[in-house]
């Protein structure tokens, strides 16, 4: 699965979503299942970071990055691209809802059309 995702301006943000850290389309995936990320760049080296899930790896250009990863609990976790890699880089925020199998299918489903 592949997707784009965009920092949501101040006017867009719901009551309750943070600053610089939301997004316009999740990364929606499931919980207690393992998982593989697969991470490259189309341009500049992109450090990929969710720090409260202790996960950092680093997308270069022409390397593909694998990560193996179980989420242990449910929710919304936020991260960052944690370098200043270039012009316009400088919020490059990340969100991902982790969520029982059953949701993701239905997310799958959704977003795979």
């Amino acid at each position: 699965l592949e997707f784009d995702s965009y920092i949501k301006s101040l006017d867009q943000l719901d009551l309750g979503e943070p600053r610089l850290l939301e997004v316009d389309n999740r990364c929606v995936l499931p919980e207690g299942i393992n998982l593989r990320f697969c991470i490259t760049s189309a341009d500049v080296i992109h450090s990929w970071a969710l720090p409260s899930m202790s996960l950092k790896l680093d997308a270069m250009r022409g390397i593909l990055r694998i990560l193996r990863y179980r989420f242990p609990n449910l929710g919304i976790f936020y991260g960052q691209c944690s370098e200043i890699c270039g012009a316009n880089h400088r919020f490059m925020p990340i969100a991902i809802e982790v969520t029982l199998l059953e949701n993701f299918k239905d997310w799958c489903s959704i977003n795979l059309d």
